[in-house]
């Protein structure tokens, strides 16, 4: 049984082995992207299972967060990857045993296999024994590990590695090849000729060639003839090579299961970090936050949606970073502003901030402290679909309806851009019911909206607005700001720009 778990304070945690699907709101705030990315050519691992629990109290974000901050240690960093490399080069090998049908060929490899096993666990004890180490769950594997390879059993697998490989380095055999006849005979101190061949041409060598050979990716496939003289040389060396079944047999499950969970689980966090490293490199902030279950004061600086940055990384593009707050009884944001201002990237980034926090990965921005919620629950439009045999409107309706239902005092609600399909007074007058519904609850709260009048409804609401260039209100600043909605403002600064204000439209009429 798995002794301790680098995921969950409690190893015999349901959550650590049980399947996970793709929560509904990922695609929304495009953590789908984020995590595909992570997760890319590690499916063996099932990070993505990982990524889409969440956890539900704030010692277990803790718990992860201080094994986050370990490995950003660089030097331990390359001690768990190159670890991980020996595993999975372990687990390769034992792989490729089930493809195999000579049986001194499988013995063989499983040997190798135990080797690389053995090498990579008494090197990650070595290391970690030299680490400066912080966490409660690397201190406790390094003290499990500590105890496992001082165990009588690993101590037995060691010996009989190092015995059964010194006893097959030591068969030597000749194999003689007439016609299509191959005879094999053990070894009687006949010349090399490889060397003496070797030794010959040397003398007419001038400089260093050219290296024309070509790397062949390894294969543990034997042919019929290679497999036929692999016996033969069993059955003149039958005690080195029942040395070898015994060893397979004795110590089939060689394994031990908290170093194999220890592996698996440590991608959870290496994945993250490698994905932000490039980030990070580039002066992109990011902090691990502080999370609470009483407190539902938030605030944080320079946040930017994660999702946005990778794709723009590696152009002349950067991301916009932003600061938010809410103090007292402060819960819901109302964002208003120009089109394409950043309102919806906001959101998003809000929300991917919460979520990340959650499954204790250090998130975009610094100085940031959050409210420790029990759901997400976001609403963006949609297009309209024939199968709900429903109109666009109604189909809003259900859907925030289905959220409010299930919302609580401790959820977050991300509402984009909510009933564009009716009248002004309609969308006005159903925005303001679902802000009330919202502030009773006493929920989470970041609703982009086209309506200003929902950015002034009582002392739970801030209002935020995407900013422009104060001397050409065509150019988008992408910051959002904390003040009253200004939006009619912003449209008679457009008019003005174009011509187009009443005024000047009646001037040119009649001129």
């Amino acid at each position: 049984m798995v002794a301790i778990s680098m995921l969950f304070q409690n190893a015999a945690d349901p959550r650590r082995t049980a399947a996970s699907a793709l929560p509904d709101y990922f695609i929304d705030l495009n953590l789908d992207q984020i995590i595909d990315s992570i997760a890319a050519n590690k499916e063996e691992y099932g990070l993505k299972s990982i990524f889409y629990t969440p956890l539900s109290k704030v010692e277990e974000i803790e718990y992860r967060q201080n094994i986050m901050k370990d490995l950003e240690s660089p030097a331990l960093f390359e001690i768990i990857k190159k670890f991980s490399e020996q595993v999975r080069i372990m687990r390769r090998d034992l792989a490729m045993i089930d493809k195999l049908y000579n049986v001194h060929n499988k013995e063989g490899w499983f040997l190798e296999a135990v080797n690389t096993y053995c090498n990579a666990v008494e090197t990650l004890s070595r290391s970690l024994g030299l680490s400066m180490i912080e966490s409660r769950g690397l201190k406790e594997f390094r003290k499990h590990l500590l105890d496992y390879i001082t165990s009588p059993d690993f101590i037995s697998l060691v010996s009989d590695r190092a015995s059964v490989k010194e006893n097959l380095a030591a068969i030597h055999y000749c194999v003689i090849i007439k016609d299509l006849n191959v005879r094999v005979r053990k070894y009687d101190s006949e010349i090399d000729y490889s060397v003496e061949i070797e030794s010959i041409f040397k003398r007419f060598s001038q400089s260093q060639a050219k290296n024309y050979l070509s790397k062949l990716a390894p294969s543990a496939g034997m042919n019929h003839v290679e497999e036929n003289i692999l016996d033969c040389v069993a059955k003149l060396y039958p005690e080195e090579f029942s040395r070898l079944e015994t060893f397979y047999e004795s110590h089939a499950d060689f394994i031990d299961e908290t170093i194999d969970s220890f592996e698996r689980e440590m991608q959870f966090f290496v994945s993250y970090l490698d994905y932000i490293a490039p980030l990070k490199r580039g002066g992109q902030p990011f902090c691990y936050p502080k999370v609470s279950a009483t407190c539902k004061e938030i605030r944080a600086h320079g946040v930017f949606d994660l999702a946005l940055a990778k794709k723009v990384a590696f152009t002349e593009t950067s991301v916009v970073p932003n600061d938010f707050y809410l103090e007292g009884r402060e819960r819901i944001f109302v964002v208003t502003g120009p089109n394409q201002g950043g309102k919806t990237t906001f959101a998003r980034a809000f929300g991917q901030m919460h979520y990340l926090a959650s499954i204790g990965c250090p998130v975009p921005g610094h100085d940031v402290k959050l409210f420790m919620f029990d759901k997400i629950l976001t609403h963006f439009e949609r297009e309209e679909t024939i199968k709900s045999q429903r109109g666009k409107l109604q189909d809003e309706l259900m859907r925030i309806h289905e959220s409010l239902e299930t919302a609580t005092s401790s959820s977050i609600l991300i509402l984009n851009e909510i009933f564009t399909s009716t009248t002004l007074n309609d969308s006005l007058f159903l925005g303001r019911k679902i802000i009330e519904k919202i502030a009773y609850l006493d929920s989470f709260c970041v609703c982009v909206t086209f309506l200003d009048e929902l950015a002034s409804m009582g002392e739970k609401v801030v209002s935020l607005v995407g900013g422009v260039d104060p001397t050409d209100p065509t150019i988008r600043t992408f910051k959002i700001e904390r003040r009253l909605a200004d939006g009619l403002a912003y449209a008679i600064s457009i008019a003005e720009k174009y011509n187009l204000t009443y005024e000047r439209l009646k001037e040119r009429i009649h001129s």
